[in-house]
């Protein structure tokens, strides 16, 4: 039987498995870090030595921003390079993780809250693949991406999240890539290899974000333009924003969250990560 063949059986009729699957928020910042070994994709590598491994992996990533909601079905997701300047090297990558039309119909079957499309152009953007490929390097998980509706506001993805709960109770990892801070036109260049090296403003914001978090404070984080007046300068534009509030609707009550890969880059940047669960 192939490889493919043997996860459309395995997740044709997922289970709920008595497993509440954690939720994942990574910054995933350059496109460097899906080929580099450091600080950063070591701790992504750490997390799938953590959790079980999952059925499939969707991912709600910053780069793929749609008119309504859509779910990549196809068999083999291409790898896309949606970036430039880049070297050649990263360019060549594929990653050939298998998608899964069974749990894309499950997704869209459970998003009472819109209506949402099956999607057979989309892929795996590099919001996806470069944190996954270091997580599951053997390409043996399906992953699948979940679009952001970008006409919409922050309370509807919040809320749009919640309907997507039971599958984490079936083993599917929900994984939100972006950046809490993110201000490309900011970016202190010169300094972009010094270590942890952050604008004051970007790091007052940072601490904000986690203190809500912790505090469970959601209300405040869907109303985030109210948050702080430097607000603009780390959500200039909210899409690496939005994928946070995915990962905070799907939290249950009582949840444990951490953070991990909590530093700054190039002053307007931020890498901090949370795991609910």
């Amino acid at each position: 039987m192939s490889d493919l063949s043997k996860f459309n059986r395995f997740t044709s009729d997922l289970k709920e498995d008595g497993y509440l699957m954690p939720v994942l928020f990574v910054g995933h910042g350059s496109p460097m870090n899906g080929i580099e070994d450091n600080e950063f994709s070591d701790h992504w590598k750490q997390l799938a030595r953590e959790i079980p491994r999952p059925a499939a992996v969707l991912v709600i990533s910053a780069h793929w921003l749609s008119n309504g909601t859509k779910v990549t079905a196809m068999d083999f997701p291409p790898t896309i390079h949606d970036f430039g300047g880049f070297p050649q090297a990263l360019f060549d990558v594929q990653y050939p993780a298998p998608g899964s039309i069974q749990v894309a119909n499950e997704t869209i079957s459970l998003l009472h809250s819109v209506h949402a499309e099956p999607d057979h152009d989309w892929g795996l953007d590099h919001g996806a693949w470069t944190v996954v490929r270091h997580m599951y390097p053997e390409a043996n998980v399906p992953v699948l991406q979940l679009s952001i509706d970008y006409s919409k506001g922050p309370q509807h993805h919040y809320d749009l999240a919640k309907d997507l709960y039971s599958l984490r109770k079936k083993g599917v990892l929900i994984l939100g890539s972006g950046n809490m801070v993110h201000n490309l036109r900011m970016v202190a260049w010169d300094r972009l290899n010094e270590p942890e090296y952050g604008f004051d403003w970007a790091y007052e914001l940072n601490n904000k974000f986690k203190q809500l978090i912790a505090d469970g404070n959601h209300q405040a984080l869907i109303n985030f333009n109210t948050i702080s007046p430097d607000i603009s300068k780390a959500i200039p534009t909210s899409e690496h924003y939005l994928p946070l509030l995915y990962n905070l609707g799907l939290q249950g009550r009582n949840e444990e969250v951490s953070f991990f890969n909590d530093k700054a880059v190039g002053g307007s940047l931020t890498m901090t990560s949370v795991r609910i669960g």
